[in-house]
């Protein structure tokens, strides 16, 4: 059976390596991107890089989104020149963003209505750590044979792919996946402080607990760079954790079901970026309490 052309828009901290190992297992991919030249390096790695969308739709059977939130899918997908304009029956879109579980619902039934192509969300975790081993976790909404027919896609990038119903319900679960990560890092912040502050030296919070219950990925990742004043640079920003937050809210109140404790994460995560930090690592919600400490000091 011949490989599916695949088409890759979005080539950020995620979509860049993602590409790079659908090149390595032998894909032939297509690459566009609203800032040309970050997908300029991808050319070297064998991708042909497209001038425009209409070029890149021509071209493959599968497109892969990786962008930055919600509304920029609804652009690129449905915007001036965009995917559903020059999409046709029988190709696939496959958003790996983190989208909105009922927008995503609504674009998949326009996209399909504009144009025959079928919408699989598969939202995915892992980090860029886990983009660049292919070992992500991919949890996708959509029919049972679109998810079969593109999990050969999916397996260079991933360790695991979980069907998790029709399409959106990829997004919801992307979501609890986040509240958990929002609220964890939320409480590192007060753990890092509080030991500062009482003395612990923070640089072995991460060697004291390694293995218990409190042990983690987020623990691991961001325990050692809140305790290290380590903020620059990040594999992640406090904007995208703080827009999955947002997400995880307005789903609950879709849904009836309370979120409390996301709530009291994002409000503070929106604190922080009020303060000119949301393209920081989310390892600066510590100098939130460090400034209380050094309030109540003065």
């Amino acid at each position: 059976m011949t490989p599916p052309r695949l088409g890759f828009i979005g080539i950020g901290l995620m979509g860049h390596p993602m590409t790079r190992r659908l090149l390595a297992a032998g894909f032939d991919v297509t690459v566009w991107n609203r800032t040309p030249a970050k997908a300029a390096p991808l050319r070297e790695a064998g991708a042909r890089v497209a001038g425009s969308i209409a070029e890149l739709m021509e071209a493959v059977d599968v497109v892969l989104l990786c962008l930055a939130n919600t509304a920029v899918v609804e652009d690129v997908v449905f915007g001036e020149g965009g995917v559903a304009q020059h999409g046709r029956a029988g190709q696939r879109l496959v958003d790996l963003s983190s989208s909105d579980p009922a927008a995503t619902r609504d674009f998949a039934d326009w996209l399909e209505s504009e144009c025959g192509m079928h919408w699989v969300d598969a939202p995915v975790s892992g980090g860029v750590a886990g983009a660049e081993a292919g070992s992500l976790a991919i949890m996708c909404g959509g029919d049972a044979e679109d998810i079969e027919a593109i999990r050969p896609v999916l397996a260079p990038l991933s360790a695991q792919v979980t069907h998790m119903g029709p399409v959106g319900s990829g997004q919801v679960t992307k979501v609890c996946n986040q509240m958990v990560v929002g609220c964890q890092a939320a409480v590192l912040a007060e753990m890092v402080a509080l030991a500062e502050a009482s003395g612990v030296d923070a640089t072995r919070l991460t060697e004291a607990l390694a293995g218990g219950f409190a042990d983690s990925t987020p623990f691991r990742i961001l325990t050692p760079r809140m305790a290290a004043n380590d903020f620059a640079d990040p594999p992640w920003h406090l904007r995208t954790l703080l827009k999955d937050l947002d997400m995880a809210v307005a789903q609950s109140q879709r849904s009836g079901s309370a979120t409390p404790m996301s709530g009291l994460a994002a409000q503070l995560m929106r604190a922080q970026a009020g303060r000119g930090h949301a393209e920081h690592d989310p390892a600066i919600l510590v100098e939130a309490y460090r400034s209380i400490d050094e309030g109540d000091e003065a």
